[in-house]
């Protein structure tokens, strides 16, 4: 314990008490306990490689206003951080940071150091693990100064149970589930067309694409019929026209009916392509009929795989036109027409084909603007291709229904916070068409373990992959051998090749209730851990994190990763728009919580409910501030004396029996009802209304309560003495209900007068009863708008507070003054009322109002100038 300051401050106090919870380990897991007292949090890890803004600090408030009740009800929280630095993001930092780039076919560098200017546009190129080296480097930074955030926000977290995930420990739990994944059938390879980001050279899954406007236009190209007519089909891709393989219309266009059955020959590059009929066509686009090309789009895939048609691959990984002029363009004219293309990027090849094209009279009409919808990976700024590549994928219910519906069931065995966000994971598993692609061709993140053996020709054998045993995980199989080989034999005939691929860093993240809860590393943490309890997450990654996890977690384990789901909504700007960097509207944690202190900052993160996007507005920081200082300000009031209160016991144990006065029982009374509703809003992941009933009545605690009985607290009678206890009881409750939000200002005023921190105390109970006399808690509210209209009528007449009031007429409905008049000594003692008091029944006063008259003293006269005393000496000044 320790004195009441004499002038308390907010300023300082996150310094040290984030230094004394750590040196005291408040917040640390204690193990020993059994799984029904055990409540565990799966805490999203963020990406460390980019940068914290104001909806991660909403959001991961949420979480630990949770755990804080949690702990306080008497569960011992498991509430770990996690780190997700592997992945693009990572390597981007990195590129642009030292102004480097990875090319695996360079040797490592024993001695290599960055330039010391680096040149984002001109970067070197180094080997996969020098760069995977710098990578390590530069995240251990980041991640001590989003921990050194973290601390100053005050999360409770037990910062000893920490991890990454390209840590040792994800690692082996991401290369153990997929091998088991895969000797169960639910992890396979395949070369098909995949989705690809031509700036960042690598395949994109379903749930990482972004659709977007994309501007272009419509082209008119003709292809020419077997009798020698024209049939248009409107494109607006006519670079892709040497990779057609089918035009496709509606069977029940009439337009096209009779050529169902013939073929038709591309402009410029003269290949014959069957006319087909499909329904998927739409008459009402365009002319109603078009090329099916390989790829322009998802559903040219879904066509191809349908029709059994020929792959004619022109685009490169690169985003270029192919140099290798095709086998399936057979004419001389075509293939001088395709090397026209040849080696340009698609938006050179487009304008060079439809320059061809309108040479050659193949081209109708001038080219039409248009918006069109295209896919973007949800970090790229460039329309994805879709070129055929060997990748590795897991089942996820995209393409089997039954394991659909298990994923859909799962959903409903957890609980979620709003509920209507269970349907947007519903949705996004009905909607899925393919399973989720988990390779990709990066370098810093965690290698699939899989070697393949080559044939005599030096070729892959897909089919066979050589598989470590779990006891030997992690393993890298760029750097380490397969058993039965040796190091000279990699990339050589009859040896083996490394898979060069790494996992998506959602097939790690997904795993995280299995990392932190100790899945076949410790048996008996996972088995008071696992299921977890809570998932705090943002709605924009239900799609990505959460499903993943439902997914891993039904694979492995047979159940849902966790029993509730709480979800955040987007913090916006006072326009409602999602802020980012490039609108110039974010906020920066680390500068309102050094204007404004982590109190506040929490307080308007509360105010944000589960789900709903909340507008941000730094004003209202100011009133999370006022609020924090008022809690110092008005405990130090009722401390003043503090022989009073029985220092060092909890305020629970001050005697009942001492309160015995109408005011005080009433207060009491409320205070009751408060702590019922708060406490049925946290059980109900509602911190918002918590927040709300309890700062409701801590205001109305200071500006009535504390004003009604301040003069008969300083006495010594039976009255001040029930006063007192009041005051001990109610402070008690209060800066505990108080506590979760905000955790300095009261973790600061438990220290003057109780042993132990505030957040290892026991939360409030609901059936404190202080007296079996009848109390009302409306007694509180009636005597404060008395005292409220006797302020109101001194304000008015612009004269001191103090002033007396020798008269003094109450109306109100006869139940309303029957209840005041048990509080009419402390509000005459509050009010200074010094004359007689009149009660009238009012029934024009509706709603239980009271309205005052009040005849206040005369002001004293002001004396004249010359009986103003003379001022003291100079000297007498400074004393």
């Amino acid at each position: 314990m320790s004195t009441v300051p004499e002038k308390p401050a907010l300023e300082g106090l996150e310094q040290k008490w984030s230094a004394l919870w750590q040196e005291r380990g408040t917040y640390a897991f204690d193990r020993s306990k059994t799984r029904t007292q055990v409540y565990s949090i799966d805490t999203p890890p963020p990406t460390v490689s980019g940068s914290l803004h104001v909806g991660h600090v909403f959001s991961y408030t949420h979480a630990d206003l949770v755990a804080r009740f949690q702990r306080m009800r008497g569960m011992e929280v498991f509430y770990p951080m996690g780190w997700d630095d592997n992945g693009l993001p990572t390597e981007r930092r990195v590129q642009n940071y030292f102004g480097v780039r990875c090319d695996p076919s360079l040797p490592y560098d024993e001695d290599f150091t960055p330039p010391e200017k680096p040149d984002p546009k001109r970067q070197i190129p180094i080997s996969r693990r020098n760069f995977i080296e710098l990578c390590e480097q530069l995240v251990a930074v980041d991640e001590k100064a989003f921990e050194d955030l973290w601390r100053t926000l005050g999360l409770s977290v037990d910062w000893t149970q920490t991890y990454t995930t390209i840590g040792e420990v994800s690692r082996t739990a991401s290369q153990r589930a997929f091998l088991r994944n895969l000797a169960r059938g639910e992890a396979y390879t395949s070369d098909a067309p995949t989705l690809w980001d031509v700036t960042f050279q690598t395949a994109v899954a379903q749930a990482e694409l972004e659709a977007r406007d994309y501007p272009g236009h419509y082209y008119r190209v003709a292809y020419t019929l077997a009798d020698g007519s024209k049939v248009h089909v409107e494109t607006t891709r006519p670079e892709l026209t040497p990779s057609a393989v089918a035009l496709i219309a509606h069977p029940e266009d009439e337009r096209y009916k009779h050529l169902f059955g013939t073929t038709a020959t591309s402009p410029l590059f003269g290949v014959e392509l069957p006319v087909i009929a499909d329904t998927a066509a739409d008459p009402e686009k365009g002319s109603g009929i078009v090329h099916c090309c390989t790829f322009g789009d998802l559903t040219d895939v879904q066509w191809w795989r349908e029709y059994d048609l020929p792959t004619r691959t022109v685009v490169g990984r690169d985003g270029r036109i192919l140099r290798e002029t095709p086998t399936w363009i057979t004419t001389a004219e075509g293939r001088a027409a395709y090397d026209e293309l040849a080696g340009k990027t698609v938006f050179s090849a487009r304008e060079a084909i439809v320059e061809a094209l309108r040479g050659s009279g193949d081209l109708d009409g001038d080219p039409k603007p248009t918006t069109r919808v295209a896919n973007f990976y949800e970090k790229g700024d460039k329309p994805l291709e879709i070129v055929s590549t060997r990748q590795w994928y897991l089942a996820n219910g995209g393409k089997e229904p039954e394991l659909r519906g298990q994923l859909v069931a799962r959903g409903h065995e957890i609980s979620w916070y709003p509920p209507y966000m269970q349907s947007r994971f519903t949705n996004w598993i009905d909607g899925l068409n393919s399973d989720w692609l988990v390779s990709r061709q990066r370098f810093f993140g965690v290698p699939i373990p899989v070697w393949f053996p080559l044939d005599a020709e030096g070729e892959p054998d897909y089919d066979n992959p050589i598989l470590p045993d779990e006891s030997q995980l992690p393993v890298d199989p760029q750097t380490e051998t397969p058993q039965g080989f040796e190091e000279d034999q990699r990339g050589k005939p009859g040896g083996f090749m490394g898979d060069p691929d790494i996992f998506d860093t959602w097939a790690t993240s997904s795993l995280t209730p299995q990392i932190v809860c100790g899945w076949e590393r410790d048996p008996e943490l996972f088995e008071k851990t696992f299921p977890m309890d809570l998932r705090p997450q943002a709605h924009d990654i239900i799609r990505t994190w959460l499903f993943s996890s439902v997914v891993r977690a039904h694979l492995e384990n047979h159940s849902a990763p966790w029993s509730h789901a709480l979800i955040s909504g987007f913090v916006v700007d006072p326009d409602r728009k999602k802020m980012s960097k490039s609108k110039g509207n974010v906020v920066v944690p680390t500068e309102i919580l050094d204007k404004f202190g982590a109190d506040a900052v929490r307080w308007r993160a509360a105010g944000a409910r589960p789900g709903a996007d909340s507008p941000f507005d730094e004003t209202q920081m100011k009133v999370g501030r006022r609020l924090a200082m008022k809690v110092l300000n008005a405990s130090k009031f009722v401390l003043a004396a503090p022989e009073a209160y029985g220092l060092g016991v909890d305020a629970s144990y001050v005697e009942p029996r001492r309160v015995t006065e109408a005011l005080d029982l009433s207060m009491l009374r409320r205070l009751r009802q408060v702590t019922d509703e708060a406490t049925e809003a946290f059980e109900a992941y509602d911190y918002t209304t918590a927040l709300e009933v309890t700062e409701r009545f801590f205001w109305g605690f200071c500006d009535d309560y504390l004003e009604l009985v301040k003069e008969r607290a300083r006495g010594k009678d039976a009255g001040a003495d029930s006063a007192r206890a009041a005051f001990a009881i109610a402070l008690s409750v209060q800066l505990r209900l108080l506590a979760p939000f905000l955790p300095y200002v009261t973790e600061e005023v438990w220290s003057w007068w109780q042993e132990g921190s505030i957040h290892r105390a026991e939360w409030p109970s609901a059936t404190l009863e202080i007296t079996t006399t009848p109390h009302d808690p409306a007694l509180l509210v009636a005597a404060g708008q008395m005292l409220a209209g006797v302020r109101g009528a001194k304000s008015t007449a612009k004269v001191s507070q103090r002033t007396a009031v020798t008269g003094l007429v109450v109306r109100g409905s006869e139940q309303r003054l029957e209840i005041v008049k048990r509080a009419l000594n402390d509000v005459r003692a509050a009010g200074n009322i010094t004359g007689e008091v009149e009660f009238v029944v009012d029934p024009s006063q509706q709603g239980g109002d009271i309205a005052v008259e009040a005849q206040l003293a005369e002001p004293e006269p002001k004396k004249p100038v010359d009986d103003v005393p003379a001022p003291k000496p100079a000297e007498s000044v400074a004393e």
